[in-house]
């Protein structure tokens, strides 16, 4: 059961020794947390460490979080960073852009069969399968400014770097988005004709 509590209600709780509190924190982001790591990882085994690690990291620094920013935004830069050196740890290759595991499906309720369901699963399939083949910058600025709703400047303080910046990534991040949409597909609509 989510918590209908706010981020900093959770926190204050945490900090005063509650731990359930925590837990509720970790339940409401761990999805995106989760997501974030893997744009970078790849793989989910390395995602769900480095989404670990993070909500750690976040616990043992809750104190420090000083709110000038949204929860959310403090915990994304823990994301990044965490990513940034696990990546570096571990040089690995990225991951074919055929690996089934890369792919995470975006929560749907069942609601039988009806073609509107359909499409969107089709549509979300294959926007994920593009943003997979991103580079791990661009598919984290992709991800979090459309799924995550962070501004230019939430983006901007959770990567350390200036909110112009987010801006012509996250403008060019689209553009390649655009060319690997547009080359999946025509490949899909190829196999149809």
């Amino acid at each position: 059961m989510q918590s209908k509590l706010s981020d900093i209600e959770l926190i204050e709780q945490t900090l005063g020794g509650n731990q359930s509190a925590y837990a509720d924190l970790v339940k409401r982001h761990q999805r995106f947390v989760f997501t974030l790591a893997l744009r970078f990882a790849k793989g989910r085994e390395d995602a769900e460490e480095i989404a670990q690690d993070c909500f750690i990291k976040a616990y043992r620094s809750l104190s420090s979080f000083q709110q000038q920013s949204k929860f959310s935004t403090w915990l994304y830069s823990i994301v990044y960073t965490t990513a940034m050196t696990f990546l570096r740890k571990k040089r690995v290759d990225t991951a074919s852009i055929d690996d089934d595991e890369s792919y995470i499906q975006i929560e749907s309720k069942p609601s039988g069969y009806d073609e509107y369901n359909v499409e969107n699963k089709s549509r979300s399939y294959y926007l994920n399968q593009a943003i997979e083949q991103l580079l791990p910058d661009d598919a984290t600025i992709i991800t979090m400014f459309y799924k995550g709703e962070q501004s230019l400047e939430e983006i901007a303080q959770a990567m350390g770097i200036e909110a112009n910046t987010v801006k012509v990534k996250l403008f060019r991040a689209r553009q390649r988005l655009k060319e690997r949409l547009e080359r999946n597909l025509k490949h899909e609509v190829n196999e149809l004709i």
